[in-house]
C-alpha cells in the first residue's frame, strides 16, 4: 500500500483543481484501475485542468487534442507520410502516444473520428499501416463532452461510452469553493506550474498492487447480480454487458486500495456502481419521455439486490 503518495498526489492536483476532490479521487481511482473517465459539463469548470494537472502530478506526457467536425482519425492515431530525403514512407505519431491524453469535447467530432479511440482505448494499443504499436503504461484517455443537447453534438457510440469506465460531473463550485479558487488566482498560486509528486513507474506499481486487492467470492456475487438485474429493467433497451461488471470489480478494487484496504467490501462496489455503470445504460423511448436517468435505475436496482454482510 502506498498511501501517503495518494494522499500526495491529490492535494498536488488539487492545487489548480479547487474544491472537487471526490472528482479528482475518482479520477485516482479510474488511472488506477487501468479505466478511461469521460466528463460531461459546461465549459470553464475545470475539466482541462484537472487532466493536465494529473499528468505533471505523475511526471507523464500530456497530450491534448480539440476535437471538432472536421478532425480525422489520422489527427489522433497519427498517419505515414512520404519522406523524399529518405525516399520513404516514415510513420508520424498522433497525440495518442502519451500517459495521459485529453480528448476535449470529444462529442462535437464525428462518430468515425471517435472511434479511432477504440483500439486505443481497450487494448493499449493503435495499428497505424498494418504495424501495431504499443502505447507506454500508463495510459487513460480523459474524455470532455458538453452536455448532448447543446448546439453541434454527436452522441457517443454505445460501443465507446461502454469503454469508459466512470463518466463525471463536475459542476459549479459552491461559495467557499469559489472563494478559494479566487483568492488562489489573485495570489497568483494558479499561474504557478505543477510539480511531479511521484513517477509514472509509481503508477504502475500501485495499478499490480490494485489488481492484487482481495475480492471474495461473495462480493463477486454481488457485484454480478447487479450487472445481471439492469437485464430485468423494463425501462432498459438492454441490460449491462460483461465488460461493465469487470470494470466495476476492478473499480471497486482501486477503491479499496486508496481506502488503505487489501480487500474489497460490498460498500466499494456500491460505491463504484454509481459512477461506473449509470452511462452504460441505454433507456427505452418511454423511460426518456418519462424523465429517468440512468442514476436514478441504478439507485433503484441497488436497492433490490440483497447486500452481503
Amino acid at each position: 500500500m502506498q498511501q501517503g503518495k495518494i494522499e500526495l498526489l491529490k492535494s498536488n492536483i488539487n492545487k489548480k483543481f479547487v474544491g472537487k476532490e471526490n472528482v479528482t479521487e475518482n479520477v485516482i481511482i479510474a488511472l488506477l484501475a487501468g479505466g478511461h473517465v469521460l466528463i460531461e459539463d459546461v465549459p470553464g469548470v475545470g475539466k482541462t485542468t484537472l487532466a493536465k494537472s494529473l499528468a505533471c502530478s505523475i511526471d507523464g506526457v500530456f497530450s491534448r487534442i480539440q476535437l471538432t467536425p472536421d478532425t480525422l482519425p489520422s489527427d489522433i492515431v497519427g498517419t505515414s507520410m512520404y519522406s523524399a530525403k529518405n525516399e520513404e514512407f516514415q510513420v508520424v505519431k498522433g497525440p495518442i502516444f502519451c500517459n495521459i491524453m485529453l480528448a476535449d469535447e470529444i462529442n462535437r467530432t464525428s462518430p468515425k473520428t471517435q472511434s479511432a479511440l477504440l483500439e486505443a482505448m481497450q487494448e493499449r494499443q493503435v495499428t497505424l499501416d498494418g504495424t501495431t504499436y504499443t502505447l507506454t503504461e500508463p495510459f487513460m484517455v480523459v474524455a470532455t463532452q458538453n452536455p448532448s443537447d447543446q448546439i453541434g453534438t454527436y452522441p457517443l457510440p454505445e460501443a465507446e461510452l461502454d469503454r469508459f469506465m466512470m463518466k463525471l460531473c463536475i459542476g459549479f463550485p459552491g461559495r467557499e469553493e469559489h472563494n478559494r479558487l479566487a483568492n488562489r488566482f489573485l495570489s497568483g498560486e494558479l499561474d504557478e506550474d505543477i510539480k511531479a509528486v511521484i513517477t509514472s513507474k509509481d503508477v504502475c506499481d500501485m495499478k499490480a498492487e490494485v489488481k492484487n486487492v482481495i475480492c471474495k467470492s461473495e462480493v463477486v456475487e454481488y457485484a454480478l447480480s447487479i450487472i445481471e438485474k439492469t437485464r430485468d429493467v423494463k425501462e432498459l433497451v438492454y441490460g449491462l454487458s460483461p465488460r461493465a461488471g469487470l470494470e466495476l470489480i476492478r473499480a471497486s478494487q482501486a477503491y479499496a486500495y486508496i481506502r488503505g484496504r487489501d480487500y474489497v467490501i460490498p460498500e466499494d462496489v456500491v460505491a463504484m456502481a454509481k459512477v461506473c455503470l449509470p452511462h452504460r445504460l441505454i433507456l427505452t423511448t418511454e423511460a426518456h419521455i418519462s424523465r429517468y436517468t440512468g442514476e436514478q435505475l441504478i439507485v433503484e436496482v441497488l436497492d433490490k439486490v440483497k447486500r452481503p454482510k
